[in-house]
């Protein structure tokens, strides 16, 4: 199901009343979590709410010790094991934040923690876990090898496994997130929670179902690893065929069978939203807070953002989200600033087909008029038409319709991108390639102020007496704008465009002579 159909859970009359629930209420009353744990923020995120035009806050699980509320879970877990049991030691499976979360709760108490992690773990998750005094067993290419691993030491060593969410006392810990977060804000209509295995929602809504059951529990998944709404709609666990993995921290193929018991009495509704609102969401709470959440972290506000754009939501009403954690591999941190405007409906990529000649470029750019235009990648192809892949900055989502009325009634075939995974991920980098016959071509790396109509100036400037041949530009927020450029150009011509390029006043250098160029780009 997608979010536009989203599946009612029906409740219990007053879930409260369900024995489960009250045991599960009780063991969160007498969770000693605090032991470790801190008492995270709840932060106004006032930017998000002025756009959105309701108020929205942010639980700060990401101010945790390990940076992640599974700090709460694991401790409650080794508090309920007994003498024999601790003296003995845990093991838990986990490349991620459980296996940070039960290393430090394990210190803590005193007990020896096995972490199994797949060798594939890059080293700065096992110096982590080593680092909170766990002893890191790499084993397998997976989780799920690294995981029979753990059972296996768990039975051969007398080891008690630390489950990441299917265990009673788990939910428990992670439920002190949601008393903390009433006692924070006591009249909230909606809380909007992540969904990975279910131990987080399953805690946090059986706590608010018995002491707020007015609150709506809003459970939120990737589109990709929707375990929780699929087991609601079967009415029991499912085992999904395969899960995405930007969103890792909730990549799970299947709920926990106690959290899904407690998420069918407790929780009102199950959303879903994909990996651009995800990324828009982690701009978002960086925006309002400058906390760098890691995807699945980021997952509620996406899916607080989503509902409100499917609902009418009134200013009065009171809205909060969790921050579950923020762990996030640095480097993903491209792919977030690549995709976040899309996420946001900022940014359209459409494919354009426009006349080879020269003069064309210029000439659709005016078409577009003083748009932003983020991304231009062209390479000559043949000497009738150019396919050329563009991304234009929207002011509003509605804009884009304008935009493909004025490319039709020009003329310019066209086809929107912009949902297409396939053009987003690898085709936006692969356009180009060697041209269909040798070139006289010269290749140069220039940078100009990035602003509106920047790029129009740049081509009004240049002039149309020499033919582009290949053009790449990539807005990325920076004061100035990168292009790479290249233009047919007869070797008596050259000191021509050599001044041209001179009278623009732009760092400007050229580039034939590029390893890269001559083998990738260039025939003959």
């Amino acid at each position: 199901m997608t979010a536009q159909a989203q599946p009612q859970v029906a409740l219990a009359t007053s879930p409260g009343d369900s024995p489960l629930v009250r045991e599960t209420l009780r063991q969160i009353l007498m969770a000693p979590v605090y032991d470790v744990a801190r008492h995270t923020d709840l932060s106004p995120l006032n930017k998000l709410s002025a756009r959105l035009g309701t108020r929205v806050w942010l639980k700060r699980e990401d101010q945790q010790p390990v940076h992640s509320f599974k700090l709460r879970g694991a401790f409650n877990k080794l508090h309920t094991l007994t003498a024999e049991q601790k003296a003995a030691g845990v093991v838990a499976a986990s490349a991620g934040n459980h296996a940070q979360g039960v290393a430090m709760a394990a210190k803590r108490a005193g007990i020896r923690a096995v972490i199994l992690m797949p060798t594939t773990t890059p080293e700065i998750k096992v110096q982590a876990v080593q680092s909170h005094g766990g002893e890191v067993v790499l084993h397998g290419s997976s989780f799920d090898e690294a995981y029979a691993e753990a059972m296996r030491l768990a039975e051969v060593e007398g080891l008690t496994l630390v489950p990441p969410f299917d265990d009673a006392a788990v939910i428990a810990g992670q439920g002190t997130v949601a008393q903390e977060l009433l006692q924070q804000k006591r009249d909230l209509d909606m809380v909007f929670v992540p969904v990975g295995g279910g131990g987080l929602i399953a805690g946090m809504a059986a706590y608010i179902k018995a002491l707020a059951p007015n609150v709506r529990v809003i459970g939120v998944e990737p589109e990709d690893a929707a375990c929780l709404q699929a087991a609601l709609v079967a009415d029991q666990p499912v085992t999904l065929e395969r899960v995405g993995l930007f969103a890792d921290g909730v990549a799970v193929k299947r709920i926990g069978t106690a959290p899904f018991e407690l998420a069918r009495l407790c929780v009102d509704e199950v959303i879903t939203v994909n990996s651009d609102e995800i990324c828009a969401a982690v701009q978002d709470i960086y925006e309002d807070t400058r906390a760098i959440a890691e995807p699945a972290g980021a997952l509620s506000v996406a899916g607080l953002k989503r509902y409100c754009q499917l609902n009418a939501i009134g200013p009065e009403q009171k809205l909060a989200a969790v921050l579950s954690g923020a762990n996030i591999n640095f480097h993903s941190l491209r792919y977030v600033s690549e995709r976040c405007e899309l996420g946001e409906g900022k940014e359209a990529v459409l494919a354009v087909t426009i006349p080879e000649r020269q003069g064309a470029f210029l000439q659709f750019c005016r078409l577009l008029g003083q748009r932003s235009i983020t991304e231009f990648n062209y390479r000559l192809s043949g000497r009738d038409r150019a396919s050329v892949f563009v991304g234009i900055r929207l002011k509003q989502h509605e804009e884009l319709a304008a935009i493909c009325h004025s490319l039709t009634e020009a003329g310019y075939p066209h086809q929107d991108l912009s949902g297409d995974e396939t053009a987003k991920l690898h085709v936006r980098y692969m356009v180009g390639g060697v041209p269909p016959e040798p070139l006289s071509e010269r290749l140069y790396q220039l940078e100009f102020p990035e602003q509106p109509g920047a790029l129009e100036r740049f081509l009004t400037q240049l002039g149309d007496r020499w033919n582009i041949s290949l053009f790449h530009y990539r807005n990325h927020g920076a004061a100035s704008g990168r292009v790479l450029l290249g233009l047919e150009v007869d070797e008596a011509d050259r000191a021509a465009l050599t001044a041209r390029l001179d009278s623009l006043q732009m760092d400007c250098r050229e580039v034939t002579d590029s390893p890269a160029y001559r083998f990738f780009l260039r025939k003959g």
